[in-house]
């Protein structure tokens, strides 16, 4: 029994072209983002997911309604659930993102002064706001709601989880902890708007195991594949080079861009 797990990307928000911290702010799609997801709903549409999990968040749950809308009956189930929710940035969401210059004053001074950095390590964060290695707790609670769930059955499954960048990377990586032989060198990070990552999961054949989670066999399959956008122009003919460049940036085309490791119109 296998549980085939597809990651998905939101489509680009309207934040996304503003440059500024956008966890937990609310934006909705922006004009290309629709685009995107009606691109990546229509790629799904002869793949059979049984459920669709999706953030509460607008930009990521309009792109999972709109691939629960081209899904064809029985329809998979539809659930919100907050903790695929992207990390939360405290006081610095709607706040323009800086990068810290060489010689700079300490964090708590910045804060101060309003300036809000871009941050370098997992168990830094702004006031009020989560660390990485706080959405990765919450990314190992979202595991444990939406996928070891459909291990309890005897079929095979086909979920969709359609949340944001930073939470799906802490998602893949919370699905491999489970795997004692998985690797833990990737980043799955600077992941394309709609871009879809893929996992398998399976209980490894393990004897006298009785409690809690039984060591799982993960096998990714399938990093940031967007070939569903290559017939959509990236930007709109009035864009700035300023938003350019934040679109760039925020829909992963920047340099944390992973490679794909499989080919991008393959669909499975």
């Amino acid at each position: 029994m296998t549980i085939t797990v597809t990651f998905i990307r939101h489509g680009e928000s309207e934040d996304n072209l503003k440059g500024i911290w956008a966890g937990w702010k609310d934006a909705p799609l922006s004009d290309l983002g629709r685009k995107q997801a009606a691109a990546v709903a229509e790629f799904f549409l002869d793949t059979k997911f049984d459920t669709i999990y999706a953030s509460p968040l607008l930009r990521a749950n309009t792109t999972a309604q709109a691939i629960h809308s081209r899904q064809q009956a029985p329809f998979p189930s539809f659930i919100v659930t907050p903790n695929i929710r992207e990390q939360h940035f405290g006081v610095a969401e709607g706040t323009s993102f800086a990068y810290i210059p060489t010689e700079h004053d300490t964090l708590d001074e910045l804060f101060a002064q309003g300036i809000y950095p871009v941050l370098y390590h997992r168990d830094e964060k702004f006031p009020g706001a989560e660390s990485l290695n706080d959405l990765a707790l919450r990314a190992e609670k979202a595991i444990m709601e939406c996928v070891i769930p459909h291990l309890q059955s005897e079929e095979d499954a086909h979920i969709a989880m359609v949340s944001h960048g930073l939470c799906i990377s802490e998602l893949v990586a919370a699905l491999l902890r489970l795997d004692p032989d998985s690797r833990r060198d990737t980043s799955y990070k600077g992941l394309l708007n709609t871009a879809w990552t893929r996992a398998t999961v399976s209980i490894k054949e393990v004897a006298n195991f009785s409690e809690g989670v039984p060591p799982l066999d993960v096998q990714v399959t399938h990093v940031n594949v967007a070939g569903h956008l290559d017939d959509i122009a990236p930007f709109t003919s009035d864009s700035t080079s300023e938003n350019s460049e934040a679109r760039k940036f925020f829909g992963g085309g920047g340099t944390l861009a992973e490679v794909v490791l499989s080919d991008e119109r393959q669909k499975m």
